[in-house]
């Protein structure tokens, strides 16, 4: 890997990780088309950069991170049913990983649902709503929706987001909520990623290597910033149904793809 291949990576990650079109795919198409080879350094860099992602969260809502206990207590309640299936399934989400049709055939089924969403949830889109409706049975029910975003494809802010929907939200409050749970979700799967290159892989960072974290954390930052502004003002606008339509797009080019047999050889878990 080397500079340009972090920076158009961290693009990518900082593109895909807050709407509801799959970061994993995106990645697996990216890192694929470039030939990048899947290593130790790779794996963590693909989720290491999730830092960058999860500050421009923080940078942008600092208001919302500063109200009472509340609030941390109903991200607590969101994020925990993700800890428990993670440490309950580890092995069966670890084998889907390694499937990169489940990633294409998952974009495709969220696409599709997605087609449909406007319609579904029509009045729920001229309703105002905010964090504070979101109670602590809604917040539980929000983190089980989460936990079907460990199948790859699935995007873990569409299943949060649809979460919160199926609670009576505002398409609005229920993708600024999905982004502030993403805080605690990224920062676990960022800390225990580097936990396991340095112990398990017993890796050490060389100063090029620091130097593509930093400038791909930099560049996921910037990008995911403009990318959730941007997103928040699409969706109040024109609804869900063009990222169904991207979905479905995005899934068919995978599948096909594994069909041609392009992705021999890709380790899916390294996004």
């Amino acid at each position: 890997m080397n500079l340009l291949h972090a920076i158009i990576l961290a693009i990518i990650e900082g593109l895909t990780e807050f709407l509801p079109v799959s970061s994993t795919g995106h990645m697996i198409i990216g890192s694929t088309a470039m030939g990048i080879a899947s290593d130790p350094f790779v794996k963590v860099f693909t989720v290491a950069i999730q830092f960058g992602a999860i500050l421009s969260v923080l940078v942008l809502y600092w208001r919302r991170f500063l109200q009472n206990v509340n609030f941390y207590v109903k991200l607590l309640v969101a994020f925990l049913p993700a800890v428990v299936f993670g440490l309950l399934f580890k092995k069966v989400i670890d084998q889907l990983l390694e499937n990169i049709l489940v990633v294409g055939l998952a974009l495709i089924a969220g696409g599709i649902v997605f087609l449909f969403l406007d319609n579904v949830f029509e009045r729920r889109s001229r309703e105002e709503t905010s964090e504070a409706d979101i109670t602590l049975p809604k917040a539980l029910y929000i983190g089980l929706f989460q936990v079907i975003a460990m199948v790859p494809g699935v995007s873990r802010s569409a299943a949060t987001i649809i979460g919160g929907l199926t609670q009576r939200l505002s398409p609005k409050t229920a993708a600024e909520f999905s982004f502030f749970l993403a805080v605690p979700t990224m920062f676990a799967a960022t800390a225990k990623s580097l936990w396991d290159y340095f112990t398990e892989e017993g890796g050490h960072f060389t100063q090029d290597e620091i130097v593509l974290l930093a400038a791909g954390n930099l560049v996921a930052f910037v990008v995911a910033w403009i990318a959730i502004k941007a997103f928040i003002q699409f969706l109040t606008n024109n609804g869900f149904k063009i990222f169904g339509y991207y979905r479905i797009t995005v899934g068919l080019i995978i599948v096909v793809l594994w069909a041609l047999g392009y992705f021999e050889g890709v380790d899916v878990g390294a996004f």
